[in-house]
């Protein structure tokens, strides 16, 4: 499985969640390194390595794949497959 797929594919509830908590700690760090004031070095600092944390964890967060929903969506895909040639009572 590609990356392309893997990004379509369904992910778990708690890497969602997950996925959630780092584009929050994402979007908060950048407000605060694109802040129009002077801040302490320290708190610009932490908040560039909070935006890495973020960055990671959300894109890790939506790799991830749920296994079991692959398989029934391979299982749903194969019997249409196989239901699509067999014939219809009363269709020509």
């Amino acid at each position: 499985m590609n990356i392309v797929g893997r990004a379509k594919s369904p992910t778990p509830k708690f890497f969602k969640v997950l996925r959630s908590i780092g584009m929050a700690l994402l979007a908060i760090s950048g407000s605060i390194i694109a802040a129009p004031v002077i801040l302490p070095v320290a708190v610009v600092s932490i908040a560039r390595y909070a935006a890495l944390a973020g960055g990671v964890i959300s894109i890790i967060s939506q790799i991830t794949v749920d296994d079991t929903a692959n398989r029934e969506q391979a299982i749903t895909n194969r019997l249409k497959k196989d239901n699509q040639n067999l014939p219809r009572d009363g269709i020509k």
